[in-house]
């Protein structure tokens, strides 16, 4: 189980390729909508806080029991 602390940053190498993808969708509008790209990329880093935090609580209640 010790591999889930580090599942939380590939949400963040996600959410850094969805923001690489929305400014080259901004640059070239021919290749579609830039907005689903950033809001992708917007769940994505919510999903590394929101593991990170749950992660921790976890971890806290391991030590306390």
């Amino acid at each position: 189980m010790n591999y889930l602390k580090y599942t939380q940053y590939v949400y963040l190498i996600f959410g850094a390729y969805f923001i690489y993808d929305g400014f080259t969708k901004v640059n070239e509008p021919a290749l579609g909508n830039p907005w689903l790209s950033f809001m992708i990329a917007g769940l994505a880093v919510f999903m590394f806080f929101f593991r990170r935090k749950f992660a921790k609580k976890f971890e806290d209640r391991n030590k306390n029991s």
